[in-house]
């Protein structure tokens, strides 16, 4: 059992890190220390529910959604990086404008970067895992990532920007298009 366990932390850990890298991206965007708590909430529930989902379904889902999971974490995450990008080319954003921008990075970027979770969570489901563990696990542990990497993301930035004059919008635009450009290239490995 603890070895079971500890397999399931290990994956936790290695399904999160898209998520951290994301977050850490993430983190230049200015989101206040509750949004922060949130995001990360909201990228933990994600990245639990989707290894649920595949799970409870079992090898239907893992089947069907294959050849597509590895390709919608990035496109979503190109199509909002070049959108921050025109966005911050154009105009500085309002704080209106900023709210609703955060609104969409709580509630949308966080389940395209958990679809291929699920076929995780369709394989532990063949091998006999009970769905609520590794859901749980998941989820707390990719919600901590997540917090970590909107914290590193925003020190880090900090830093830069004192040195460089910067705008959060054109860095995190262009460090989601790159992370997207790659996550793409390496999806059919």
């Amino acid at each position: 059992m603890i070895g079971q366990v500890a397999n399931l932390v290990a994956l936790g850990f290695f399904l999160g890190l898209d998520n951290f890298r994301t977050a850490v991206l993430l983190g230049p965007l200015r989101l206040s220390w509750r949004r922060m708590i949130l995001v990360s909430a909201n990228f933990g529930f994600w990245d639990g529910a989707a290894p649920l989902v595949g799970l409870l379904l079992g090898h239907y889902v893992g089947e069907a959604i294959g050849p597509v999971a590895d390709y919608v974490g990035p496109v979503a995450l190109g199509a909002y990086g070049l959108y921050l990008l025109l966005r911050g080319w154009r105009h500085p954003m309002t704080d209106s404008e900023q709210e609703l921008e955060h609104s969409w990075v709580l509630f949308g970027l966080p389940l395209p970067l958990s679809v291929d979770n699920v076929l995780a969570g369709a394989s532990l489901g063949l091998l006999g895992f009970s769905p609520w563990l590794p859901a749980v696990l998941f989820g707390a542990i990719t919600a901590v990532m997540s917090f970590v990497g909107l914290v590193l993301g925003r020190t880090t930035f900090r830093l830069i920007r004192r040195r460089l004059n910067i705008r959060y919008e054109i860095v995190t635009g262009i460090a989601l298009v790159i992370e997207a450009i790659v996550l793409g290239l390496s999806a059919g490995d």
